[in-house]
């Protein structure tokens, strides 16, 4: 009679139609039959050769399909709409933005990664994640005003200046920034419409750019993937326009 194979759940086998037709001929060849332990389908042999149990079969897997294909296309709706409000998808950030942002400036102010693990009471992978996150081990010390803040005009970079666009994401953020360098940059760049979102075209000295994307590493160790991706693009495009002038 053949060895029969049993299965808790038709939709954890029946993937599509196409998958329905290629097991029903296998199992076919090999004399074996097919039974779901549950529901109301648990009596029939789904391998059978038959008319009738060809044309249930392929209906069931075309329904289970369907249903498959409605959950995908609303989980990404639903993951679309959480992006557009602003929500952060994803695992919690182990440190949030200001913590990753102190994270850095103590990173690049001497401290190890390990005391700094100690410190927040994370892994040390953590803390390196922060700080690959923003490149912080490849970007320049910028040097600090009396009141602590990175500010452009003190760096010590040529003043030639450098064409890169800025992510809007990150423009937004800096409107508000204490630095007026960095403002008044912004405030004459020009904005360049890409689908639905925005980049800034900005012409700076390099140190400004640097100074900028310092003001902004808060989103680099954030929650939000949108901060994360807008940081990442922006600082490869400060750091080849340092290797190009150097």
């Amino acid at each position: 009679m053949g060895d029969t194979i049993r299965i808790a759940d038709a939709a954890r086998l029946f993937r599509s139609t196409k998958d329905v037709i290629q097991i029903r001929e296998t199992l076919q060849r090999r004399g074996l039959h097919l039974h779901i332990a549950t529901d109301a389908w648990s009596g029939f042999d789904l391998a059978a050769d038959d008319p009738q149990t060809k044309l249930f079969v392929t209906v069931l897997a075309g329904v289970l399909e369907f249903q498959r294909d409605m959950i995908s296309e609303n989980t990404k709706e639903g993951v679309a709409a959480a992006a557009a409000s602003g929500k952060a998808l994803g695992r919690p950030a182990a440190l949030d933005e200001a913590e990753a942002a102190k994270v850095v400036n103590a990173y690049r102010d001497g401290a190890a990664v390990k005391a700094l693990a100690r410190r927040y009471g994370v892994a040390p992978k953590t803390i390196r994640r922060v700080l690959d996150a923003t490149g912080a081990r490849d970007l320049p010390n910028i040097a600090e005003p009396p009141d602590g803040t990175p500010g452009a005009q003190q760096v010590t970079q040529p003043a030639t200046a450098v064409v890169l666009d800025m992510p809007g994401l990150l423009a937004g953020h800096l409107q508000t920034t204490r630095d007026p360098a960095v403002r008044d940059a912004l405030h004459n760049g020009r904005t360049i419409r890409r689908g639905q979102g925005y980049s800034v075209r900005v012409t700076a000295p390099l140190a400004l750019h640097q100074a900028a994307l310092q003001r902004c590493v808060a989103l680099a160790g954030g929650a939000a993937p949108a901060g994360r991706k807008a940081y990442r693009t922006y600082a490869p495009r400060i750091a080849a326009a340092k290797t190009q002038g150097a």
